[in-house]
């Protein structure tokens, strides 16, 4: 019960973290999400970071999200959002595995997205995968936030599997979190390879995943 308390608790602050005012929604396309680093009851602070911040941040946030010198195998169990179980061997399916972590509030998320449907759409699924993470609907979620995260994904064309968020899930890919959209690329081993926070348009992103393709 601790454990599912502190899971909730730290996707509250997660979601909170991206929320806007109304001056912010005026600038959302040169914006990203951020979320809280430390899971605390005692700082619960909403922050936001500029693109130009989070460029700058690059080499610090990205190497952080980056695993491959420990060789650290993601291992979870979950569901999609069309009630399918779907675990780390997913990644075994593909050479390369794309995970996107995004919110429904998040606009810099649905801005990319139909990019990324069309790039899900245009490879051999054994060469590479795009795999979504609705970071603020859970398993167990009221039908309203499930009916939400359904249209924005189908308005969007993201037409890739969409995982829901739960405890394992959390503590494999999300402790490390710092913004969404947050995006991380995994072998066929489930290690990551690299990671990318902010938003991309589709060439940068193509550009970025034939160069992982060819290593």
């Amino acid at each position: 019960m601790y454990k599912i308390y502190m899971l909730l608790l730290a996707a509250l602050i997660l979601l909170s973290g991206c929320a806007k005012t109304e001056n912010q929604n005026k600038d959302e396309n040169n914006s990203v999400q951020s979320i809280e680093e430390t899971v605390s009851l005692e700082n619960e602070d909403k922050t936001s970071s500029s693109i130009e911040d989070v460029e700058s941040m690059e080499n610090t946030d990205a190497n952080s999200l980056n695993n491959e010198d420990d060789y650290a195998q993601i291992v979870f169990e979950g569901h999609d959002i069309e009630g399918n179980t779907v675990s780390s061997t997913i990644f075994s399916e593909s050479k390369l595995t794309m995970v996107n972590v995004w919110a429904t509030y998040c606009n810099p998320c649905l801005s990319e997205m139909p990019g990324l449907g069309e790039l899900a759409a245009e490879y051999d699924s054994e060469e590479f995968q795009i795999i979504g993470i609705v970071s603020d609907v859970q398993e167990g979620a009221s039908q309203e936030m499930m009916d939400l995260a359904e249209d924005l994904i189908e308005q969007t064309g993201a037409d890739y599997t969409h995982l829901l968020l739960n405890e394992e899930l959390y503590y494999a890919l999300l402790t490390d979190v710092s913004a969404v959209p947050t995006t991380f690329f995994i072998n066929e081993n489930g290690v990551i390879l690299d990671g990318v926070i902010g938003a991309m348009d589709k060439s940068a992103w193509e550009e970025k995943i034939n160069a992982l393709l060819e290593e």
